[in-house]
């Protein structure tokens, strides 16, 4: 039986290009796509797929949040994250957020193919940089050279920011400071509150400086 498979990406050439490619994969089935994150969580929920192809920055809701929703309402899907990024943070969110596989855009279809069957048989899977990433970082966890984080669900920036708002500052100066517009900085903050799980600004606050953030204070 093949597997059905979801492809959510926001650039229609690429969704294009791997239409193709799957179409050439033995086992595969593209049964749905989405362009955000928001199609992604309502096209899984009716088409019940094997696995979802997501890609990490999409609109709406970006491939962290679809995957953390996704997984939690369908635990048997499997979500397999296809992105240019290969960051700690990046990665890491994935694994957080339930991903059980993730590769570079930049793989070959021969490893397209081979990840998508992994996932779909309830394995793990990751691209041979990502992998290089994982075992550095759990082999510096082992070493005691790496110091955990509060939050580790905030990416980099998130983090940026959440220690700004623990120092009360507002979304302006957050801007000002890491030089984004303000648009940018009510998404950060949008997803914060709903990573942390809490409903205002003042609860997250609260939450930041309770894991030691915003000492620095205003200045």
């Amino acid at each position: 039986m093949s597997l059905r498979v979801v492809l959510a990406d926001d650039h229609p050439i690429f969704r294009d290009g791997l239409r193709a490619l799957l179409g050439t994969v033995d086992g595969v089935q593209l049964v749905g796509e989405a362009a955000t994150g928001n199609e992604a969580i309502e096209v899984v929920g009716r088409l019940l797929p094997d696995v979802v192809l997501m890609d990490l920055q999409m609109p709406e809701r970006n491939g962290i949040e679809a995957t953390r929703i996704i997984r939690d309402q369908h635990p048997d899907v499997g979500v397999l994250m296809l992105t240019m990024f290969e960051d700690d943070d990046s990665i890491f969110a994935a694994m957080r957020a339930g991903a059980r596989g993730y590769l570079l855009k930049e793989a070959t279809g021969e490893e397209l193919a081979l990840a998508i069957d992994a996932v779909g048989h309830g394995q793990a899977i990751f691209g041979p940089s990502v992998a290089r990433r994982v075992m550095a970082f759990f082999a510096a966890a082992g070493s005691g050279a790496y110091a955990a984080q509060p939050f580790p669900e905030l990416t980099a920036r998130e983090r940026e920011v959440l220690e700004l708002i623990a120092q009360g500052r507002n979304n302006g100066d957050i801007a000002r400071r890491l030089v984004l517009s303000e648009k940018t900085v009510r998404n950060h903050v949008s997803n914060i509150l709903a990573k942390l799980q809490v409903v205002d600004r003042a609860q997250a606050i609260v939450r930041a400086r309770e894991a030691g953030l915003g000492g620095a204070g205003r200045g």
